[in-house]
């Protein structure tokens, strides 16, 4: 094609969009590069020649053309003329790429077929998640990742679990082909050695069919720092920095590298909401987890107002407003970590940035001192009794609460069963307060979270080279059994334990000197509703514990987590149902006698009256 005749197609064909566009003649490409003098597209169906395709201006730094000859699998790049030399840069909005050092792929979003997905999100108070990374999650192939296919295969497995919700570590395009995929070179693109585009449909697709909802995490506070066209993508930059794709002086700080976006460029605006709304619409998962949104909202991550962004804050709410417009059932996280209700605040308050939830620092950090405390004398009740309670924006499910994640695993730290026995999680103590743990994330308040690997103890720390060891499966079933029987009652799945998705908390009991904890959940309350959880965090069994209950008459034990069918070491400590009796005690009207093993969780409930 030359220069003449591209010039004349280009004035009649038009197409919106950013990036290539299929549509019925050829590919339309449209990009950004202000501080060019001149732009073409080179590629396979123009031998890679800089002088065929060429761009025409289209004001305010936007270049496009269109090309007959280009269809969907082509390679290309866009060629840049600049004051100072020639670029070959990848397309920043490319859906597919070779590798992060290869070349962009013409992508048909309209070429997968979803068939009947119908999927119906969950509501967030029966939302249960589980945090997995892709590439380490089942791989079939020693030295090798795991992708989207593979994962697939583990679908069965995490449907009898009982999760709903499965939230995907950042799959975007990174260099080489292990990364936890926090440094994303292409954050349009879905990693190749994943499978690219079409295997995380293919996934969101199934994981739909067996009715699990699709989080993604993404990563929108830095992009690389390395194998990224981004970076002085026209040539253009200041003090030695970025580009037009990002600040270029004090601003663009991050422990990551001077790599933050300009939240205040609108077309870097465009671009970020751009790439959430793709996810949320085209891919169709169920909602965004933002990963470290200080970085977003604050130049140094903290409530310094010289560094505050204003423009990261405006560029949050345009997102958050967008999507509880268009699709309200889906959820968007803030990692935000400094336990603030403005994180979740309505947008109409003054400070409110309206994300649906946010991880909860307040919650996993003296939860899992508690844990990993080795003398019961100063485990601190009061500080879990506080994490319990914890709530953002005047509602209990505003948290995610979790005892593990990738951060919380890695890092210098570790599994909480590592933490506790070093090289030796499958002894006594490490598996008694990690079931511990676990069984505090499914009763307390909040959307509760799972890390990969937990519920098969796995040991160690997080590593993008260290696969899941599936042998565990079998090796720990019944240890996995504890997590599924507790998901069920989380989700009410026998129809008396409502209380455990409401919205309220009570304490029954702190108690220090035995290392007591007592508490009730409930949503609208009575039989069926009200459950009590008593947890024992010392090494000490208690035959006649009286607890105050909020309820007459038979009580029944719906959860022991010392019962031996949960791992041939625990004790099997003959816990029981209970009848109350009348009596105020810990300011209840009912009170009862019950027995609990040494770390052990009891969890009580009446059945529901027909």
């Amino acid at each position: 094609m030359n220069n003449q005749t591209n010039n004349t197609v280009s004035d009649k064909i038009n197409v919106d969009g950013m990036g290539a566009i299929i549509h019925d003649n050829g590919v339309f490409f449209r990009v950004w590069a202000p501080n060019a003098q001149e732009v073409s597209v080179i590629g396979s169906f123009n031998d890679w020649n800089p002088n065929e395709a060429t761009f025409e201006k289209e004001g305010n730094g936007y270049w496009s053309t269109n090309v007959f000859e280009a269809k969907a699998g082509d390679e290309y790049k866009y060629y840049l003329k600049t004051p100072s030399e020639e670029l070959k840069r990848n397309d920043p909005y490319s859906r597919k790429l070779t590798n992060s050092a290869g070349n962009s792929i013409v992508y048909d979003p309209n070429n997968f077929d979803w068939e009947e997905d119908n999927f119906q999100m969950p509501t967030w108070n029966k939302l249960v998640i589980y945090e997995l990374h892709v590439g380490t999650y089942h791989v079939k192939n020693k030295g090798q990742v795991g992708d989207f296919y593979s994962l697939i295969e583990k679908l069965d497995y995490l449907k009898d679990l009982g999760i709903n919700a499965i939230e995907v570590m950042p799959p975007f395009e990174f260099p080489g082909n292990f990364s936890w995929g926090y440094n994303p070179s292409y954050p349009f693109a879905i990693e190749s050695s994943y499978g690219g585009p079409d295997a995380f449909k293919a996934f969101i697709k199934a994981a739909h069919e067996y009715g699990i909802a699709v989080i993604l995490d993404v990563v929108y506070n830095h992009f690389g720092p390395t194998d990224m066209d981004l970076w002085q993508f026209d040539g253009w930059q200041e003090n030695g920095m970025g580009g037009i794709y990002f600040y270029n002086d004090w601003r663009a700080n991050t422990p990551w590298g001077d790599t933050r976006p300009d939240y205040g460029r609108p077309e870097v605006r465009q671009y970020i909401r751009d790439n959430a709304m793709m996810w949320l619409e085209e891919f169709r998962v169920d909602g965004l987890r933002m990963d470290m949104t200080p970085y977003i909202r604050n130049v140094k991550a903290n409530e310094d107002s010289s560094s505050i962004l204003q423009e990261g804050l405006s560029l949050i709410r345009w997102i958050n407003s967008e999507v509880a417009e268009k699709f309200p059932w889906k959820i968007i996280i803030a990692e935000d970590l400094h336990g603030l209700d403005s994180i979740t605040d309505h947008l109409g308050n003054e400070c409110g940035l309206g994300f649906g939830s946010q991880w909860d620092a307040d919650f996993v950090h003296p939860i899992r001192k508690a844990l990993i405390e080795q003398e019961d004398e100063y485990r601190n009740m009061e500080s879990i009794c506080l994490a319990l309670l914890n709530k953002y924006s005047g509602d209990t499910f505003k948290r995610v609460i979790y005892t593990e994640s990738h951060d919380e695993v890695a890092n210098g730290k570790a599994r909480v069963a590592e933490e506790i026995a070093s090289d030796n999680v499958n002894n006594w103590f490490s598996k008694k307060r990690a079931s511990l743990g676990t069984a505090l994330v499914m009763t307390t308040g909040g959307i509760p979270m799972l890390f990969q690997g937990q519920e098969l103890l796995e040991d160690k720390w997080f590593s993008d080279t260290d696969p899941i060891d599936w042998t565990k499966a079998e090796k720990f079933k019944a240890f996995t059994g504890l997590h599924k029987d507790l998901i069920k009652l989380r989700l009410n799945y026998y129809n008396n334990t409502e209380g455990l998705t409401g919205q309220n908390t009570q304490i029954i009991r702190v108690d220090e000197t035995h290392k007591i904890i007592a508490f009730q959940r409930w949503s609208k309350g009575g039989q069926g509703d009200n459950t009590v959880v008593i947890l024992n965090f010392s090494n000490k069994s208690y035959e006649d514990l009286a607890i105050g209950f909020p309820q007459a008459g038979l009580w029944k034990l719906r959860f022991n987590s010392d019962w031996e069918g949960y791992d041939k070491d625990f004790d099997n400590f003959d816990s029981h149902h209970i009848n109350t009796q009348a009596g105020e005690y810990d300011n209840m009207q009912h009170y009862a006698t019950i027995s609990i093993a040494a770390y052990t969780a009891l969890i009580f409930s009446q059945d529901k009256d027909e």
